[in-house]
This record gives C-alpha cells, sequence and structure tokens, in this order.
C-alpha cells in the first residue's frame, strides 16, 4: 500500500488535474502529529490552478472521495491535513512486514541496470589503516541499498598495485629487506621498508631515480621486476582478506590498476585520432580551458601513464563489459578535481555516458587525538582499531551481563557494528571523529543502541514463546506509541529510495535509531507479556515486526543483528 500515491490520486480527482506525481512529491508529514499524519501544501497549486490556496483546499475538502484508511482531511491554513484510520493502516502494515520478512523494503525500482560501484580501493604494500574505512563501509552500504530496489550492482576493489611505489618498494627491498622477515610480518615489514626509502631518498635522490627506472622495467615486461611487484600484491591481498572478512565485506571484481596496463594504449590512440592530446612540457594532456579545469595529464615526458589514463581505461572497460546504468567512485573528497578532470575528458571524446559516471566524496576520518596518518608512517591500523572496538566492547558487557553467552562472538558483532554505524550515521560529507565513549554507547544513537534494541525485542519474543499471531486487533495497538512506531516501519522502504538517490547511507541509519527510539517508547508505554488476550498477541506482532526491520536495516548498513547482547 502506498498512501502517498493514494493520497496524490485522491487530490488530483477533486480538483481535476492530472499531474499526480508533482502532488505525490510535495506530500509531507508533519513535524506535529496533531496537524494531522499527512499535509499537503496547497499553495503549491495557487499558481497553476489561478485560485488562493485556501479556495484549493476548501474545493479538495467538499470534494474529496476519501478512501478507507482516510478517517478526516482538514483545511488548516494552506495546508490539507489528512488523517488515518489507525486501525486499517496498521493491520495493513504489520501483514505486509509478517509476509515479507527478510525482503520488506525490497522493489523492482532498478530491476534490469547495472551499477558498478568502485570502493576501498587500499594500495598494495601499504597498511589497511583506518583512512581506508569511510570508501569501505560507504561502498558496501550503497550496494546493499542498490541491491535492495533491484539494481544488479557489480562492486569493484580497485586496488593501488602500479606505480612509482612499486619502484620505491623495489629499491627499499633490494637495499634493507629481509625476505623471512617480510615473509613472516606482511605489510607491516613492507612499510617499514617504504617508510625508510622517504627517509633516505631526502639525503639521496638519486634513489628516486633508481625507482623510476624499476617501474620502467616494470611497464616493459621485465620478469625480475615483475616478480618482485606480484610477491607484493600477494602478501597484501592476503592481509586486506582478514580485514574485509572481519567486516563482512566481499567484492564481486578485485582488479587493481595493472589490470588496465594493456588497455590504455587504444585510450592513448582514440584520443589522438580525435586531435584532444596536446604537448606540455613534454608530457601529453588533453586541455580542459573550455570547462574551467587544469589540463588532464595523460602521459609524462617519458612515454609513463598516469592516474587519469588508468582510470578512463578502466570505464571504457567497465562501460564495454557491464554496460552500467551509473559507475559510482567512492573517494575522499580531496579527489573531486581528480574525477570532474577525467569524467570531462571522456565527455570531449563523444560518449555521452561520461554523465553517468559518479564521484560520490566523503570528508576524512580523525581520532580525538588528532589526524590518523602521514607519509612518515603514522597510521591507525584497521585491524587495531577493529581489536580496541571489540576490547572496549567486551569489557562493557562482561560489565553489564557477565554470563552472556558466546561473549567473544557478541562482543565482535557489536564492536565492530559499533565502527562502522558511527562511520554512517551522518552525511557522508561530514568528517568522522572516533570518540569510544559516544561510539560505543548502549543508551545513545549508536550501533550498540540499535543492535540493544533488536535483541531486547528478540528476548521478548523468547520469553513469550508461541509468537505466532493469525489474526490482530489493530485497534488494540493504535495507542500514539504503538501508531508512531508502526509509521516508522512503514516508512522504512521509501528510505532506500531517498538513500540511492541522494548516495546518503546515513538516510538508513537515522531511520535505524528513530525505530528503535520509537520501540523503546512503545515497550515502556504498554505491557506486552502480561497484557490480556488479543491485546498481547498484537502488541506481540509489532515487537516481531520491529525486531525484523531493525535486522534488515542493520543488515543493509553491513552490520550484525545479536539476539542476545
Amino acid at each position: 500500500m502506498n498512501i502517498k500515491e493514494l493520497l496524490g490520486a485522491t487530490i488530483a480527482e477533486a480538483i481535476n488535474v492530472n499531474f499526480i506525481d508533482e502532488i505525490i512529491s510535495d506530500l509531507e508529514i508533519p513535524p506535529n502529529a496533531e496537524m494531522g499524519d499527512y499535509a499537503y501544501p496547497c499553495f503549491k497549486l495557487a499558481k497553476s490552478l489561478k485560485k488562493s490556496p485556501a479556495a484549493i483546499g476548501s474545493e479538495v475538502v467538499e470534494k474529496i472521495k476519501k478512501p478507507s484508511i482516510v478517517t478526516s482531511v482538514q483545511l488548516k491554513g494552506a495546508y490539507l491535513n489528512f488523517y488515518l484510520n489507525r486501525g486499517e493502516f496498521i493491520g495493513s502494515v504489520i501483514s505486509e512486514i509478517s509476509q515479507s520478512r527478510k525482503s520488506y523494503g525490497c522493489t523492482n525500482h532498478g530491476k534490469g541496470n547495472n551499477i558498478v560501484i568502485d570502493y576501498s580501493s587500499p594500495n598494495i604494500a601499504k597498511p589497511f589503516h583506518v583512512g581506508h574505512l569511510r570508501s569501505t563501509v560507504i561502498g558496501n552500504a550503497l550496494y546493499n541499498i542498490f541491491n535492495h530496489i533491484g539494481y544488479n550492482c557489480i562492486g569493484v576493489n580497485h586496488l593501488g598495485d602500479w606505480g612509482t611505489q612499486f619502484g620505491k618498494l623495489i629499491v627499499a627491498y633490494r637495499l634493507w629487506g629481509d625476505k623471512e622477515l617480510i615473509e613472516a610480518k606482511g605489510i607491516e615489514e613492507l612499510s617499514k621498508i617504504y617508510v625508510k626509502f622517504h627517509e633516505e631518498a631526502e639525503a639521496k635522490p638519486e634513489l628516486n631515480e633508481e625507482a623510476r627506472s624499476w617501474l620502467v622495467k616494470m611497464q616493459n615486461d621485465d620478469q625480475e621486476a615483475l616478480n618482485y611487484w606480484k610477491w607484493f600484491r600477494d602478501i597484501s591481498l592476503k592481509e586486506f582478506d582478514k580485514i574485509y572478512k572481519r567486516l563482512n565485506i566481499s567484492f564481486d571484481y578485485i582488479t587493481g590498476e595493472s589490470f588496465y596496463n594493456d588497455k590504455m594504449d587504444a585510450v592513448v590512440e582514440e584520443l589522438k585520432d580525435k586531435n584532444l592530446l596536446k604537448m606540455s612540457d613534454g608530457a601529453m594532456i588533453v586541455d580542459l580551458e573550455e570547462e574551467n579545469f587544469p589540463p588532464c595529464l595523460i602521459l609524462r615526458s617519458d612515454g609513463g601513464t598516469l592516474y587519469p589514463t588508468r582510470d578512463i581505461s578502466a570505464a571504457f572497460y567497465r562501460k564495454n563489459t557491464f554496460d552500467f546504468h551509473k559507475a559510482l567512485y567512492l573517494t575522499a573528497m580531496d579527489q573531486s578535481l581528480h574525477f570532474a578532470q577525467w569524467f570531462a575528458v571522456i565527455r570531449k571524446m563523444g560518449y555521452a555516458w561520461a554523465d553517468d559516471l559518479v564521484h560520490v566524496p566523503f570528508g576524512l576520518v580523525s581520532l580525538e587525538s588528532g589526524k590518523l596518518s602521514t607519509r612518515k608512517g603514522q597510521v591507525v591500523l584497521m585491524e587495531e582499531l577493529l581489536d580496541e572496538a571489540v576490547k572496549k566492547t567486551k569489557e562493557i558487557i562482561d560489565g553489564k551481563n557477565p554470563d552472556l553467552k558466546n561473549k567473544e562472538a557478541v562482543a565482535e558483532q557489536v564492536g565492530i557494528g559499533a565502527v562502522i554505524f558511527n562511520d554512517l550515521y551522518n552525511s557522508r560529507i561530514k568528517d568522522v571523529t572516533f570518540s569510544w565513549e559516544r561510539m560505543l554507547n548502549f543508551e545513545g544513537e549508536t550501533g550498540p543502541y540499535a543492535q540493544y534494541t533488536h535483541a531486547r525485542a528478540c528476548s521478548v519474543i523468547r520469553k513469550a514463546g508461541d509468537c505466532s499471531y493469525n489474526y490482530i486487533d489493530a485497534d488494540a495497538i493504535s495507542d500514539d506509541a504503538s501508531f508512531e512506531l508502526v509509521k516508522l516501519l512503514y516508512s522504512f522502504p521509501e528510505k532506500f529510495l531517498e538513500a540511492a538517490d541522494k548516495y546518503e547511507p546515513f538516510i538508513i541509519s537515522r531511520h535505524i535509531i528513530a525505530i528503535a527510539q520509537a520501540f523503546n517508547k512503545f515497550y515502556h508505554d504498554n505491557p506486552i507479556l502480561n497484557s490480556e488476550a488479543g491485546v498481547r498477541e498484537s502488541r506481540l506482532a509489532l515487537v516481531d515486526c520491529t525486531r525484523q526491520v531493525l535486522k534488515n536495516g542493520l543488515n543493509v548498513l553491513g552490520i550484525d543483528a545479536p539476539e542476545e547482547m
């Protein structure tokens, strides 16, 4: 049941107009329940109908054919306020959630369309640190959101596995590396010798020239250089995989920059054929003055490729392979110019699908003590952050519920869930600061609070024993607290469309918190297990539906929903 569509069609019929979609988009949910359950601002129609808002509202009230789910329509100022039949509405929502279960909120909105989502993208041979967290969890959430509304999602982990840094690492390994130590310690040791290279190169700039020469060897398929590169890559992937498993994140394709090495010549040739390449100080560029951007570098003076060359080649490959409806790129906001430049290059090449390339930027991550990483090697490793979150969560559980079964597993679910939720609770453009006290609060607007609410609902169902509810007396749960909760459960599916449209997972996380808060008020105001027959079953049905929706929402964000905490 889509109430907005029903109300939109009803209003349009009353005033004899055919632009129903515009009316639907203007319907609002008033901030105060006393102003109705839905409201329509009549001044939106004043210009097109050449009537005053009050006259339009009066006409609707006079002529409207109220559907059964609407008990009354009142005109207050320029607003038409609609009041719902609580019993019919509640019964309909509970019935739909009960039948849909895991698929509640799923639609076919994007059926037949492919969306490529490029996210995470850590650099090979460098630590997976907290700076990578935002791309990883925002990208995973968007993947799940688009999948939830019917799109076919293709998740790509575009590894940073090519470039001058590998020449530097080869030089560093040959000068200071210990094979057994690297095999034992992995990225930790690779990172140490990489940092040492930068320290030494400040006094010996010739090391940078040597590093560039090794990169040229890699580009020319020198076997020794490629063996080093493959070894570094395999070590890195093994360590990255441990983090992804803890975050419960997987990818459809893990294809780094190196995957496109044999695809760049065709792009460069096409740019030449279309007279888009120009020489500038020995390098080859595409002039973007008309677009008000700096020139886009395509080839260095030594003929080497750059990030834009690889990104353009990757975009062509993805378009040809997946024929995407949209291709999303999840990276930090400071890379916005880079994406705007190479998007513009594809547009200048004459491809209209350049408009389907979308950079989805996000803000920075920091701890309360300051920034997370520098090129000097001062990083907060992702594994260390997750370990700390789980450790602190276990301490809280030990204090609150020491006899909890599977304490370690629950601490892992809650600790990691807290980290993910903390990242997804605000708009992605905002910077994220890790505050352990706030993030692990079981009573605030946090992941643990949402998970605890789900566990509370599960506990009620367990204590009830038999939770079958073949018949629901919706009028028995039409009190204000129950009704407000049901309204939030009802609006859950439309939040996915809004989140997808804005590329904003926080729309889902905020709604989860709203549901959790409403449930806890309902739980406080209404006895459940000790209520009379009929009312008990109806309230249990609402508890069960809330449990299901909270689980669905948390899972879409990439967060587990423990049944006990």
